[in-house]
C-alpha cells in the first residue's frame, strides 16, 4: 500500500488542518480535552472509549493513512472516565514514504480540536538492560536521530512561534502522576530517554552500543516529531513506551515485528489499567 494521495502536501497546512478539524467536529458534538496516540500493538485500548465516534483516517480531509500492521488507522472521539478524548488508533511514519509535514499533520489537527494534553505511546526496543520485555516506561526526554525536524520550513504563527523551548518536552508533573498511579496499581513505572531513528530497518548492534553511550534507554521510529509539533502548539506531553523487544545485540536473537505485536497484546491489561485510571487525573490537573 502506498501513502494515500489525499494526504497533505506543501502548502497552507493551517488551512488544511483547520478543514480536517472542521470535518471531525461535524461528526460529533464532543470537544476533546486530551489526545492519545496509540503505537504498534496498543490500538486495542481504543475499545475502552465510551460514546465513541470512530472516523477512518481515509475519510478525514488531508489526513495521512496508516500502512503498517498494528495501526488500525481510525480516530476515535468519545469519553474515558467522563473526559472527552481524541484517540488515534495508529500513526504514520516517515519510513512509509510520508513527509515530516504529513507525519505531524494529525498532531496539528488534535491541537486545533482543542486538546491541552497529549499522551504519546509507542513500541520500543530496550537498550537499558534493566528493562524486561513488556516493561512500560515513561519517557523523560528524547534524542532525535531521524535526520529531520517536523517544524522545518516556513513558520505558521497561528500554530506557534518560530523558536520554541524543548527543555521539558515531557512534562515532569504528568510523569509524576503516571508513576503515582502505577504505584497504586502495584507496579513500578520506570523512566528513560527515547532515541528516535528513521527506520524501517531495525538497528545494528554497533548502533545500539553507540546509542547507549549517548545515554539512550529506548529506541524507536516514531513519537519525537509528534512531540516537537505538540510543544510548538503549547500542548503538554506524557510519553509512554512499551518495551516490546530488547534492542539489537542485547539478546542473541533476531528482532521481528510479530514479536512486537505479541508483547503489545500480552501487556494490554496493565497498559489499559494505567491509562484508564490516569486519563481523568491528567485532564483535570490544574
Amino acid at each position: 500500500m502506498t501513502p494515500n494521495n489525499k494526504t497533505t502536501e506543501a502548502g497552507d497546512h493551517f488551512t488544511q488542518a483547520t478543514k480536517a478539524a472542521k470535518y471531525i467536529r461535524s461528526l460529533t458534538p464532543l470537544q476533546p480535552r486530551l489526545g492519545l496516540i496509540l503505537g504498534s500493538g496498543l490500538g486495542d485500548f481504543a475499545d475502552r472509549v465510551d460514546n465513541a465516534t470512530a472516523i477512518p483516517y481515509s475519510e478525514i480531509p488531508n489526513f495521512p493513512v496508516s500502512t503498517v500492521a498494528g495501526h488500525s488507522g481510525r480516530l476515535i472521539i468519545g469519553t474515558i472516565g467522563g473526559i472527552p478524548v481524541a484517540v488515534m488508533q495508529g500513526r504514520v511514519h516517515a519510513y512509509e514514504g510520508y513527509s515530516m509535514a504529513q507525519v505531524s499533520f494529525p498532531t496539528r489537527v488534535l491541537g486545533l480540536l482543542g486538546i491541552k494534553r497529549l499522551i504519546v505511546t509507542n513500541a520500543a526496543g530496550g537498550i537499558n538492560t534493566r528493562y524486561g520485555q513488556g516493561a512500560i516506561v515513561t519517557i523523560s526526554d528524547h534524542i532525535n536521530l531521524t535526520g529531520a525536524n517536523a517544524a522545518l520550513g516556513p513558520n505558521e504563527t497561528r500554530f506557534g512561534p518560530r523558536f520554541f523551548d524543548m527543555t521539558q518536552a515531557y512534562s515532569p508533573a504528568l510523569r509524576l502522576l503516571a508513576k503515582e498511579e502505577a504505584a497504586k496499581q502495584g507496579w513500578k513505572l520506570d523512566e528513560g530517554i527515547y532515541i528516535a531513528v528513521l527506520g524501517p530497518s531495525y538497528e545494528t548492534p554497533a548502533e545500539i552500543r553507540a546509542f547507549r553511550t549517548l545515554g539512550a534507554d529506548l529506541v524507536g521510529m516514531s513519537t519525537v516529531h509528534e512531540v516537537i509539533i505538540a510543544r510548538h502548539m503549547g500542548i503538554e506531553i506524557l510519553g509512554l513506551s512499551v518495551v516490546t523487544n530488547m534492542a539489537a545485540g542485547v539478546l542473541d536473537q533476531p528482532i521481528n515485528h510479530e514479536e512486537v505485536m505479541e508483547i503489545g497484546r500480552r501487556i494490554a491489561g496493565q497498559f489499559t489499567g494505567l491509562l484508564t485510571a490516569l486519563i481523568p487525573k491528567l485532564a483535570n490537573k490544574t
